[in-house]
């Protein structure tokens, strides 16, 4: 600790006295005056702290790690763009696999405590001095971001969204078409990964089909398998302690409903075959890329609308259905804070596919009764059989909120005819999907959702009315035959007596009293 106070100081030094270390010349004959000051000065202060960093127990790392990052905050405008590129080799040593511990449990306490701290801190320096590394971090960040969303640490890998999307908000705005391109292309790269693919195709040991676990199956092979959001109904603490930073970048989003740490498996540690093992291993890495895969889903729509927006509209959805006044225009403050209009049309919609995809493997696992029923036996532990819920409502929804803002943004026109077919597929399947809903449970899930794109058909034009009504008019006659909220059935209400209306079936009420008079 007595070093790294030291090394602090001597930050200090080489900051008030850079002359020093130009006119000293020595061996340096061969080194430009303006970077003698890096060679000599801030580059061997910097290096030995990424020593204590990689070599020290956590506490003496953590100290080094916290006051290494804070001297490049503090000097880092003094900085040439060629010595950030020499910095960064060094600080991204921390994640090299190669250099990790090899015992599992230390492993686990580098990622969440040295790792995480790392990402967050770089993503800081990033913000910080965007102009100057844009060009040269930015590509690194994206590939350090995806590289922790595949590691067996479910807090790293949460972690990898969170700073994706605090690098995306607060840069968004000066972010290049070329640059917005890249971010799009690093969420559908983690997307494509992290669908679970084996959630689907796994078997237990001894049936006939085992596509996926036999045991000799290698821990890399583990790794790589494709991942996407299973969810739980297990209710627990899934936040660990994570720093101030952290909490600020998770306040707005809502707590997954499951934890790979916190007791997924009723199997104790007795008696486990190597099988068992790999087993378990397939589903704690499952696991941790299904909270990833929500994560994503969040981190869309919080870029794309600010975080927390669509939280708001739904509350305000459910009031306005509470006190019947759908149509009017509801305003959320932070609706234009997201990065929307900095997206081009093609952009959005490279996200609404991998959110599609996202929402059919969701419906594909959940109508998969008998393979969730063999999982849940093979070990998963709660009250009901695991389902993807939350992935199935929640990436649903955020593709109609991005579809319908899409269909009334007069700068999008030349979108417009995709956008409504996008819409009129997506809704119609939506609502036959729900329509063979056997389990009330699930069909509450969907309430937010069906109020949502009702709410949002009710305010668009009537012409555009009309294409929708046509296409979801059997399919919503079907839906009164469930046992519906009040809120729900007052926004169906609505829908009907506006189809009276356009369709030219009834009058309104301001029309009928106008004949009256005459």
């Amino acid at each position: 600790m007595e070093a790294i106070r030291l090394i602090r100081h001597c930050a200090k030094y080489v900051s008030d006295r850079p002359q020093a270390f130009k006119d000293y010349t020595s061996d340096d004959m061969n080194v430009a005056p303006e970077d003698r000051v890096w060679v000599r000065g801030w580059f061997p202060i910097l290096f030995e702290l990424s020593c204590i960093i990689n070599r020290c127990k956590l506490d003496v790392r953590t100290r080094g790690l916290t006051v290494m990052f804070e001297i490049m905050k503090t000097y880092g405008h003094t900085y040439e763009k060629h010595w950030w590129q020499d910095l960064f080799r060094i600080v991204f040593r921390i994640f090299d696999n190669m250099k990790l511990p090899e015992q599992q449990t230390e492993k686990a306490e580098w990622m969440t405590t040295t790792c995480n701290h790392a990402l967050y801190a770089i993503c800081d320096v990033f913000t910080q001095y965007f102009e100057a590394l844009n060009n040269v971090l930015l590509d690194e960040i994206f590939s350090q971001l995806y590289w922790c969303v595949q590691q067996d640490n479910e807090q790293l890998a949460r972690s990898g969204t969170n700073c994706l999307e605090n690098v995306v908000i607060l840069n968004g705005e000066k972010f290049t078409l070329e640059i917005w391109d890249k971010t799009c292309n690093c969420m559908l790269d983690i997307f494509k990964t992290t669908i679970p693919h084996a959630l689907l195709t796994w078997r237990p040991a001894g049936t006939e089909s085992e596509p996926v676990l036999q045991g000799d199956v290698p821990d890399k092979q583990l790794d790589s398998l494709s991942q996407k959001s299973v969810e739980l109904h297990v209710r627990s603490e899934d936040q660990q302690s994570i720093s101030s930073v952290e909490k600020i970048s998770l306040e707005n989003r809502r707590p997954s409903q499951f934890s790979v740490g916190s007791g997924v498996y009723e199997e104790t540690n007795k008696s486990r075959t190597p099988a068992k093992v790999q087993e378990q291993k397939l589903f704690a890495a499952l696991l941790i890329k299904c909270v990833v895969q929500l994560e994503l889903i969040q981190t869309i729509d919080n870029i794309v609308f600010f975080p927390a927006t669509s939280k708001k509209e739904d509350a305000e959805n459910l009031a306005a259905a509470q006190r019947d006044t759908v149509d009017a225009e509801v305003h959320i403050e932070t609706q234009d804070q997201g990065m929307y209009h900095y997206l081009t049309s093609q952009q959005l919609f490279k996200l609404l596919d991998c959110l599609q995809e996202s929402h059919r493997f969701a419906k594909a696992f959940n109508s998969s009764n008998e393979q969730r029923t063999a999982l849940w036996k093979a070990g998963f532990k709660g009250k009901s059989k695991p389902n993807l819920l939350k992935q199935e409502t929640s990436s649903l929804a955020c593709v109609l909120r991005i579809l319908f803002r899409m269909y009334t943004d007069n700068n999008r026109s030349d979108a417009w005819e995709e956008v409504q077919q996008r819409l009129l597929n997506v809704c119609r399947d939506a609502i036959s999907y729900f329509l063979t809903l056997t389990s009330e449970s699930h069909r509450e899930a969907w309430t937010s959702l069906l109020l949502l794109f009702l709410t949002k058909v009710l305010k668009i034009s009537d012409d555009r009315f009309k294409a929708h009504a046509s296409r979801y008019y059997p399919l919503l006659c079907e839906i009164m035959q469930f046992d519906l909220i009040p809120e729900l059935r007052a926004v169906l209400r609505k829908f009907y007596l506006r189809i009276g209306i356009v369709f030219k079936i009834s009058h309104s009420s301001e029309q009928e009293h106008g004949a009256g008079k005459e």
